[in-house]
């Protein structure tokens, strides 16, 4: 394996809005200290250090400067590459290759995920740096603990990927438990940057063509605003991986999260030993006294303008609230 060809590119867009009232375009989820006093995107950084000799973060306008200060922690040099204005994940991972030699290899990860278990990550990527120095276009697969349905479904046989499946409905992601031949989809890549380019010219031509030329427009890794809103905002799943037929998936044995709930993140703090009360209540965000009476699995979400409180089980329907205050222009986003 040759080390100097390997470049972890961290994708931090994201605003994380079922973890509002903590996760605001201010602050994103991936920025707050909340785990074990690191943030998500400095654990990210870290897990994947001994395994590259490069970094490239690609984020945005609003927090490309908190990256940077986490980035100078460390000594390995890194690229940052600012978009003017969110155009999902294939455009993202497209500027990351051009950055790139065609035969350099990519490992592409969000900066919002949790993952434990060192060696099990390092095999994982081994396994997957392997595949894409045959000219595969990697994901990996989490194998699934429960009937899930806020995440996305590979079908696979072996490390062939047989099809890609939408969120699913409680019924069919039940299914996809029993069958045993589904993981989940981890939004976690790995390919040769040539490759990834030569697909997505194939299967997108136009947010090829759209994503070079703002890429070659760009100022010390800055983006045009007018270049950059004529590329088609689609994810990476739709525009190659669904679509290519090189795609294999590496069993991920490593634990994973991508904490995009309040249930996920409930989940992790209680298992970091998290104060919890009898009925299994906490409070996230505050130190005050506070009680809980007649309820169980609740969730107190305290900020300096905002409190929420809400069952576990129902953590997925913080995005319309989200949402809500969205189309009136709250200044609490």
């Amino acid at each position: 394996m040759e080390i100097n060809k390997i470049t972890h590119v961290i994708l931090t867009g994201g605003v994380g809005s079922r973890l509002w009232p903590l996760s605001r375009k201010t602050l994103p989820k991936q920025y707050l200290e909340l785990f074990e006093g690191e943030s998500l995107f400095e654990k990210t950084v870290i897990r994947s250090l001994d395994m590259s000799n490069k970094t490239i973060v690609v984020g945005n306008i609003e927090n490309y400067k908190m990256s940077n200060v986490i980035m100078s922690k460390f000594e390995k040099p890194f690229t940052h590459i600012v978009e003017a204005v969110p155009r999902n994940t294939a455009a993202a991972i497209a500027f990351a290759a051009f950055a790139s030699e065609p035969e350099d290899i990519l490992l592409v990860t969000p900066s919002d995920h949790i993952i434990e278990g060192s060696e099990l990550y390092n095999n994982a990527l081994r396994k997957a740096i392997e595949l894409a120095n045959q000219d595969y276009l990697v994901t990996f697969g989490i194998k699934p603990t429960k009937p899930e349905t806020g995440y996305g479904y590979i079908e696979f046989e072996g490390e062939n990927v047989i099809a890609f499946h939408e969120k699913p409905d409680s019924k069919t992601a039940n299914t996809y438990l029993e069958n045993g031949n589904y993981f989940w989809n981890s939004g976690l890549f790995c390919f040769k940057a040539g490759k990834f380019l030569s697909e997505l010219e194939n299967q997108e031509p136009e947010v090829f063509w759209a994503s070079k030329r703002a890429w070659e427009a760009n100022q010390d890794g800055f983006l045009d605003y007018d270049l950059s809103l004529e590329i088609p905002s689609i994810s990476i799943d739709y525009a190659v991986m669904e679509r290519s037929n090189d795609i294999k998936v590496v069993p991920a044995d490593f634990e994973w999260s991508d904490l995009g709930s309040f249930e996920s993140v409930y989940d992790y703090l209680v298992q970091k030993d998290h104060p919890i009360d009898d009925n299994r209540n906490i409070v996230i965000g505050t130190s005050m006294h506070t009680t809980f009476i007649g309820v169980k699995n609740c969730i107190l979400i305290y900020t300096s303008d905002a409190l929420m409180v809400l069952q576990k089980e129902n953590s997925q329907e913080v995005k319309q609230v989200y949402q809500q205050l969205e189309s009136i222009a709250s200044p609490l986003l």
